[in-house]
């Protein structure tokens, strides 16, 4: 799916050749056992009207992030995406609007602390998938990642002032949609 890809623009594609670069090079890429890069799933959940997006306030970076999570061993990157959006959201009904990929990224990860054990510095190898979702159903965060869920207008979304690299990844996200 990777090799398939079509990137929109230089990120993607630079950010494609680093993905293959490390499937092809790396062991473990799936797996956390990989301390340098391995693979993650991201969801850009929006509503119906394209006009909402469903964000979490991620407790490690302080700010509203997507929904999101590790491979962890599992090739089907799409089923990662959504179980995480589940996990992350509270909503049952998430579907894809289109079971292709989304958008690559390559993020970077700052050393942190996670349940007691610190995380080194490393990279997210990241597959974003473009899902949907009813907003009227209801939110329940996950307190051991998220400590609250709340759709925001596009626009808010991408106005990310914590994480200014992620508030470029969320306006590509944002633009895809209107194109």
């Amino acid at each position: 799916m990777i090799e398939r890809y079509e990137a929109c623009n230089a990120q993607e594609a630079r950010d494609r050749e680093v993905m293959l670069y490390a499937i092809d090079r790396m062991e473990n890429v799936l797996t956390r056992e990989n301390p340098i890069a391995h693979f993650t799933a991201s969801a850009w959940i929006v509503n119906p009207a394209r006009d909402k997006v469903l964000m979490a306030w991620h407790n490690i970076y302080k700010t509203w992030a997507w929904t999101g999570g590790h491979a962890d061993g599992d090739g089907d990157l799409l089923r990662v995406a959504l179980r995480e959006a589940e996990e992350e959201t509270g909503i049952k009904a998430i579907r894809p609007v289109k079971s292709e990929v989304y958008s690559l990224e390559v993020l970077p990860v700052n050393s942190h602390v996670k349940r007691g054990r610190f995380v080194a510095a490393h990279l997210h190898l990241n597959v974003t998938y473009l899902l949907e979702a009813d907003e009227t159903q209801p939110l329940r965060p996950k307190p051991d990642e998220n400590s609250a869920v709340q759709w925001l207008p596009l626009q808010q979304a991408a106005d990310n002032r914590e994480e200014p690299f992620m508030a470029v990844i969320y306006r590509k996200l944002n633009d895809k949609l209107k194109g």
